[in-house]
């Protein structure tokens, strides 16, 4: 018997002494973090609330009682007794059977109704179907996206929950080295933005975070294939933690499945969702291009198959000997500030992601606030020791005077900018100025993912701030849904450059790499009326950076050029990131502050000035890391 099997062995028979004999248990098991105990009597179970809390005190587990698969009535029977018993003015709109986890997902526009008086619509629920109900409100922008991923999770409900099960052992099992020690490598990301690539490493697990591409350098990936960085490959990870889902972070995780790692992929259950999307696109944008993929959709599908979704503050275990809490970073829709509590208290590793240290129209700022933390790795975007953006209502005040500009001109603004959370940002303040009369009323054409990835924004809306969480469930305010808003095609784009109206163009790429804002470039590159607005950051090589350091050429296909005629403006107070002060207030103020800074995800000057300045002016020890570089904390 493996170590793993008579550790539930043990742990069944605590849990039958503590259950009541009249509920049985069908089985336990370990479901990825989680001790998962099955029942056929889940009302019952569910019925004594403390009982769980007793266990998982017990245990010290994690748990999840879920209702055995044989007591559960089928989705289609479960669905027209779910719908009797439902009040019809609960307007009820989807019902999702997820069987991997034995949960029905009811969405419908009145929650409260479904829910009944003290949860005994619930309660009747269950007792008539078996299924554990989750009542959602019905977004007020239904998500294919989200819609697909639930659903082809639900699909593949015997491989995932093979994949848990196998994750799980992985956990729970004994450690295998009694050396203690905490290496970080670099495999991308250091000196340069983008490729994020970060090896945690200890004497029994390894663990990958982030793994993005490098804007404008399509050839450039993490360093994979390195032996003395990845051992013997991407099979040789024990888990994957993504802290966002933009590309430069996670656009090249399904390229770990072609390169052989079956593990599991932990983030936020937004990241997760875009984490499908945004991989989607970037493989169709290679296609568009002409260019070769990096991997194939069958990839994209594992590496959703294969995500863990865990919410802020939990502290899980990932490994034998690594704990894993997710932070929130108010930088883009479910990033996170990820932390690592290595060992019986060995060791604190905290990662920041992109962070915003302020808060913003969407989002709270970032957490600093941690048990303990030994080293930070710390994201260097705007480290430079110029790298101050203005403040948002400067950057407001400047943005409506560029769309007044254009109105008098009757031109276009074009915004590239990421279409996961920039955009959505942008929407609320256009909004609101429109709304206001602060500027005139005109169409904002919503180009590429931008549509889709403001949907998935309004089916999690718990991630954003409280205001607009309010606003997004009242139809009469939800900013989102403001009539000037359009959702347009690639064949719209040249029609409506053509027009002699005054427009905004919200299109991603953020950069003016390849993809919907590049083409739009080339429509209005020639229009003097017309406004170029940068409001993210511009990597090195991109157009967008050529473009703010004064190149008028914008080349387009065939190798052609045409000259850019159109006005260009920058307004860097929209950026997600923080700037050189918001960084420095990030770790100033962070609790507790961290011995050792490693900056990262910046160029090469900006790391450099950030690890200088933290050194000098908080007595911390700083390092600005080249790529393949390995330190050893313990």
């Amino acid at each position: 018997m493996s170590t793993v099997d008579k550790q539930l062995e043990d742990v069944r028979a605590t849990i039958d002494e503590e259950v009541p004999n009249h509920i049985s248990i069908s089985e336990v098991t370990y479901e990825g973090p989680e001790l998962v105990i099955y029942t056929r009597d889940p009302k019952e179970f569910a019925s004594d609330g403390d009982l769980v809390r007793r266990l998982a005190s017990k245990l010290r587990k994690r748990i999840t009682v879920r209702p055995d698969p044989d007591v559960l009535t089928t989705p289609d029977t479960a669905e027209e007794q779910i719908r009797d018993i439902v009040p019809d003015e609960a307007g009820v709109t989807d019902i999702q059977f997820l069987a991997d986890t034995g949960e029905v997902v009811i969405k419908a526009e009145k929650p409260g109704r479904v829910i009944g008086r003290g949860g005994e619509t619930l309660r009747e629920i269950t007792k008539a179907v078996g299924w554990t109900p989750d009542v959602v409100r019905t977004p007020p922008i239904e998500s294919p996206t989200v819609a697909n991923v639930r659903s082809f999770l639900t699909q593949e409900r015997d491989d995932r929950r093979d994949i848990l099960e196998r994750v799980g052992r992985q956990i729970h099992r004994d450690p295998m080295s009694s050396e203690e020690w905490v290496r970080i490598t670099t495999l991308g990301g250091c000196r340069e933005v983008g490729r994020a690539a970060y090896i945690i490493s200890t004497a029994d697990t390894r663990i990958l975070v982030d793994c993005g591409d490098k804007p404008g350098e399509r050839t450039e990936k993490p360093y994979l294939d390195v032996p003395e960085a990845i051992g013997s490959g991407a099979s040789s990870l024990d888990a994957v933690v993504l802290t966002h889902a933009h590309p430069e972070h996670a656009a090249l995780v399904p390229l770990l499945f072609d390169h052989g790692y079956d593990g599991p992929v932990y983030c936020t259950e937004p990241t997760r969702d875009l984490l499908g999307l945004l991989t989607l696109d970037y493989i169709g944008r290679a296609d568009e291009n002409g260019g070769k993929r990096p991997y194939d959709t069958d990839m994209v599908r594992e590496a959703v198959k294969h995500c863990i979704t865990l919410e802020y503050g939990d502290v899980t275990d990932i490994a034998p000997d690594v704990k894993l809490t997710l932070h929130s970073a108010g930088h883009v829709l479910g990033s996170s500030v990820v932390h690592f509590h290595i060992g019986d208290g060995l060791y604190n590793v905290a990662f920041s992601g992109d962070i915003h240290y302020d808060s913003t129209r969407l989002f709270d700022g970032a957490v600093n606030e941690f048990p303990r933390v030994e080293t930070l790795v710390l994201e260097s975007t705007y480290g430079g020791r110029n790298d101050y953006q203005t403040d948002q209502d400067d950057s407001e005040r400047k943005l409506k005077q560029v769309v007044r500009n254009a109105a008098d001109r009757e031109g276009t603004v074009l915004v590239p900018t990421h279409a996961v959370g920039r955009a959505q940002e942008l929407m609320v303040v256009l909004e609101e100025a429109m709304r206001r009369d602060e500027v005139p009323e005109m169409p904002v054409y919503l180009d590429g993912m931008i549509w889709e990835s403001t949907a998935v924004h309004t089916t999690y809306p718990e991630y954003l701030r409280d205001d607009v969480q309010e606003r997004i469930h009242d139809a009469d305010r939800n900013p989102f849904l403001a009539d000037q808003f359009t959702p347009i095609d690639s064949e719209d784009r040249k029609e409506i450059a053509d027009r002699d109206e005054a427009s905004v163009v919200l299109a991603a790429p953020e950069m003016l790499t390849p993809g919907p804002s590049r083409s739009w470039l080339e429509h209005l590159a020639g229009d003097a009326d017309s406004t170029l607005t940068l409001v993210d950051y511009q990597a090195k090589n991109t157009l967008g950076r050529r473009i703010q350091n004064g190149q008028r050429k914008v080349p387009v296909g065939g190798g052609d050029t045409v000259s850019l005629e159109m006005n260009v403006e920058t307004i860097d107070g929209f950026s997600g990131h923080a700037d050189r002060q918001g960084l420095e207030n990030f770790v100033k103020t962070m609790h507790p502050r961290p011995e050792k800074v490693l900056c990262v995800h910046g160029d090469e000057s900006a790391t450099q000035d950030l690890s200088s300045s933290l050194y000098h002016d908080y007595n911390l020890r700083t390092f600005a890391p080249e790529n393949l570089e390995t330190f050893r904390f313990k």
